[in-house]
Order: C-alpha cells, then structure tokens, then sequence
C-alpha cells in the first residue's frame, strides 16, 4: 500500500475495532512514543485501545521497544490519540506506508501531532532533551511521492515551517519550568537500521544536524501536509558513533527518562 486516498482511510476508520472507540470520542491531540517511551501518559485517564494488526492495511511494528496498538483517553479534559509505538522505513515498508497512522489520527480529528522520539547526540549530549525547531530529511524517500489526494493537501506543500513556532516555545518554556535540560535543534532522519559511521555524524553536523534518528521527519511533512500543527521532542539516549551503542542501551536510557518525558507532555497538552 504505497497509496491510501482519503476515502481508503475513512474505510479504515469505519472498520469495528476503530469505529466503536470513535463514535463517542474525538481526539483533538495525536501522540507519537519514540523507542523506551512505551509507559509515557500512564497517569492520563486511558478510554479504550487498538492493536495495529487489528486494523485493516495498518503497518504492524516489529522492533522492541515500540508495543503496536493506539491508545485513547483525557489528559485532564484534552482527548488525545496515542501512537504506542511507531512503524519504521527500516521494518521494510515504504515511507508512505510508515504515515498512514499519522493519515489516520488526522482523520479520527486530530489537529495537534505531538511526535517523540530517542535519538543521537550530534551537538547534544546523553541525556538532553532537544525541542526540534527544524529538520533535514533528504536522506529519505518523502513520504508524499506519488498520487497526491487533494482532500488531504496541496501537491507540493511548503515545508518553510514544518514544526509549529508557539508550540516549539511552549514546550521550551515547559522543560525550564521542569528543570528539564531541554535545547532546541535540528533533527536528521536517516533510514537506518544500520547506526551512522563517524564520517557520517561529521557531515551531519557540517550540514546543520544537532540530532539524529530513524523516524519523525517524514511523520511531520506528512502532519505539515494536512494542516495540522506539529511539534516535536527527541531525547537524546547516546552520542552518535558511539562504538559502544546497542538498541538495548536506547531503550533502557528511553526508560529512564520516560517519566521526565510524561510531564513536559502532559504539561504541554494540558495548554492545548
């Protein structure tokens, strides 16, 4: 399924496992958990949710760390929609393929994308959290290649600002009063699996790169594509080539941090 029109998805939406949770409730915000961020929002009031192989056409996640299913509910009075956990280019599907949940949550009445993500440390350090003010994409298939569906967006979109300027200030403005060490940065999305060679992190950083990952740039175009406002914060787990670097170490370091991530969200949505 390298395209899904805007009738394909509200398809999806009327199948039963989607449709009974949607007929009393309308998300206004969409939430997407990076590697290790799978216990953020456990203090939020859940309502229901839906494993993504129970979804007709849904790309399924096969990496530990991301659990597979839409989580819905209330932070305070805000009804949010969740992505616990996300589908990747490096799972083996496409780059339109890896959006059509972000498609999804848009259409379920969703007009905030919130995405998170662990990532590595070009300028930042283990530990940090970087607020992304901008990304570097070209590294990846755009997720918007082929027939394009007007109900969705315009055939070529202006990316001049992808990630919401107030927004971007707001969760600043939240880590501070957190004591969250929060920087603001740019994120590089590259394809992965594979972790970045040391001549690969040079030239990311002589290109503008702060951060770097294996997702939420395509997700956000294909946000900024809908009309959505998107914001975005990735936590830093490692400095990138590291020669020490596993997949465990991201999501343990994730873990950790999880709790700190559930506040600067929370307190974000509560604003909404």
């Amino acid at each position: 399924m390298n395209e899904t029109s805007y009738d394909d998805i509200l398809r999806i939406l009327d199948e039963a496992a989607l449709a009974d949770i949607l007929k009393d409730f309308k998300p206004k915000v969409a939430l997407v958990l990076g590697s290790g961020l799978g216990g953020l929002m456990k203090s939020a009031k859940e309502t229901g949710s839906v494993a993504y192989e129970d979804v007709s056409g849904m790309p399924v996640s096969t990496v530990s760390g991301h659990a597979g299913r839409f989580r819905f509910g209330y932070i305070e009075n805000v009804p949010f929609v969740l992505m616990d956990g996300r589908v990747h280019i490096y799972e083996g599907y496409s780059a339109a393929q890896t959006v059509l949940p972000i498609r999804l949550m848009k259409l379920m009445g969703a007009d905030t994308l919130v995405l998170t993500n662990a990532s590595g440390g070009i300028n930042m350090d283990a530990g940090d959290f970087m607020v992304i003010k901008d990304h570097i994409s070209f590294f990846v298939p755009s997720p918007l290649i082929g027939k394009n569906d007007e109900a969705f967006g315009a055939r070529f979109p202006d990316m001049s600002n992808v990630y919401d300027k107030a927004l971007t200030e707001l969760i600043y403005g939240k880590a501070k009063e957190l004591g969250i060490k929060a920087k603001k940065g740019v994120y590089a999305q590259l394809t992965g699996p594979n972790y970045e060679t040391p001549s690969e992190i040079r030239a990311l950083k002589l290109l503008g790169a702060d951060a770097v990952g294996m997702s939420t740039a395509t997700e956000a175009m294909v946000g900024a594509h809908m009309g959505m406002k998107v914001c975005g914060v990735s936590l830093i787990t490692n400095k990138a080539a590291d020669p020490n670097l596993n997949h465990k170490e991201v999501i343990a370091s994730g873990a950790e941090n999880a709790k700190k991530m559930a506040s600067l969200i929370e307190s974000i949505i509560k604003e909404l």
